[in-house]
């Protein structure tokens, strides 16, 4: 169930990983492939919290339960998906701003505040967002509510026009949980004027589904969409939303547009796939009859061919310099509905030649479960991916070399059972590239890391 530094190697193909995976350069042997190595050993910590390599260090930023800078009430739990964005040309100050996910459920100790605040949906759920302004020292000066009364906000994604996505992965209907809205929309958060984050209106063209990322084609503008469908029949897709207005600023996706799923010829379930490099040509789109889902999940709607079915499609990652989309598929088990296993897989889909490639493919053994179970991931500005694990026992932020290696970068010390730790996620690096920022699930805790990038690279 896991992924040793062997099989990783093995199963990502003799052409490496480079270019499967950085998104940052077009060719196999670039110098933003990766570092050459990792950043040495994780050096344990002593106070328990979060192992890093030498050099390297952290800053607790926010912490589940703490009360928010702005008075708000506490800092809600399940800490997921988070955009990290600069400061606005101009600003008087060098500022980060953060926009953070809490996944919560409807039984969840932190929910996100709703009473009196104009940020909130609906006052049944307990999920949204908050934003964290940290100044160039990175110590917090805001901290408030960004988005209130939603329901399990997993993961996301950035806007080129500087905007967070927050998606909603819950098929979760009105007069259910305590809703009094229907659930499974994409809401867009600003990071830096609160005062648009009023009277939050849901994108409902773009689907209700069981959203988990986002990714922003910056010059078509087209969005696409991971549905983490966990089991059953139907599994999920991945879709993409031509909006009729891209790029079109704040506010631009409420216009409206078109979804469509996406089928791949001869691909039907993909953790069938097992050869990284395979291929499939004449990737075609089709429609969602229903977007909203009123009658039937968008997943069991009838499409003209067959639509791609993959089990826990998470993080989405838009590839800057070669133009491609990245996402991940966590696992698939076949007791979940799947025809096959595997510990992890990234894709990467091409727009201009129409082609889904599998780029990786996790096969572990028992024996290690270092490797196993990506979820959030993000392109590194040094090269190579980063991916947060989400799985059972210590979960770890990996990173992958030019060659091709994976390396263990972080590991979260917190335990909530003996040998269990929460999953990391939310990962991100500042605009200047010198701040890794992510989370840990539970307890729902922000990290900032800083620490000599270039080492290795």
């Amino acid at each position: 169930m896991s992924l040793s530094r062997r099989t990783f190697l093995v199963t990502t193909g003799a052409t490496g990983l480079s270019l499967a995976l950085t998104g940052r350069a077009e060719a196999l042997h670039s110098v933003q492939a990766g570092p050459s190595t990792g950043y040495g050993p994780l050096v344990p910590d002593p106070a328990g919290v979060l192992d890093l390599p030498k050099g390297f260090r952290y800053q607790v930023l926010s912490r589940e339960g703490d009360r928010l800078l702005s008075g708000q009430g506490v800092v809600p739990g399940s800490h997921d998906g988070m955009g990290s964005f600069d400061a606005r040309r101009g600003a008087k100050h060098s500022r980060t701003h953060l926009v953070r996910n809490h996944e919560n459920y409807p039984d969840a100790v932190h929910t996100v505040p709703t009473d009196g605040l104009r940020t909130t949906y609906d006052p049944g759920a307990g999920g949204g967002t908050t934003n964290l302004v940290l100044d160039a020292s990175l110590r917090p000066r805001e901290e408030y509510v960004s988005l209130g009364g939603t329901a399990i906000n997993c993961s996301g994604g950035h806007t080129p026009w500087h905007t967070w996505l927050t998606c909603e992965e819950t098929e979760g209907r009105a007069g259910t949980n305590g809703y009094t809205k229907d659930h499974g929309w994409i809401f867009e958060v600003d990071p830096f004027d609160n005062r648009r984050n009023a009277d939050p209106v849901p994108l409902k063209d773009m689907g209700r589904f069981m959203h988990e990322a986002v990714a922003v084609d910056p010059r078509k503008g087209v969005v696409y969409e991971t549905e983490d469908a966990f089991s059953g029949a139907p599994l999920g897709s991945f879709y993409r939303f031509l909006p009729e207005r891209p790029c079109g600023g704040h506010g631009s996706l409420r216009a409206g547009g078109t979804l469509q799923a996406m089928h791949a010829p001869g691909l039907s379930d993909m953790s069938l796939v097992r050869e990284p490099g395979t291929t499939f040509k004449g990737v075609e789109w089709f429609d969602v009859p229903d977007p909203t889902a009123a009658t039937t999940p968008v997943r069991a709607q009838d499409y003209a061919k067959p639509i791609v079915r993959g089990q826990k499609l998470e993080g989405c990652w838009w590839g800057d310099v070669d133009g491609c989309v990245y996402f991940v598929s966590s696992f698939a088990r076949p007791k979940d509905g799947s025809a096959a296993t595997h510990d992890g897989q990234v894709w990467k889909y091409d727009p201009r030649r129409r082609e889904l490639t599998l780029e990786i493919i996790f096969n572990g053994t028992d024996a290690d479960d270092t490797y196993e179970c990506p979820d959030n991931i993000c392109m590194s500005p040094y090269g190579g991916l980063m991916m947060c694990e989400d799985s059972s026992g210590e979960n770890y932020l990996l990173g992958t070399t030019r060659d091709g290696e994976p390396f263990t970068f972080a590991r979260n010390r917190q335990e909530l059972s003996p040998g269990e730790t929460g999953e990391l996620s939310g990962v991100s690096f500042s605009a200047d590239g010198k701040t890794l920022f992510f989370n840990v699930y539970t307890p729902g805790t922000t990290f900032a890391v800083t620490g000599p990038w270039r080492r290795h690279g």
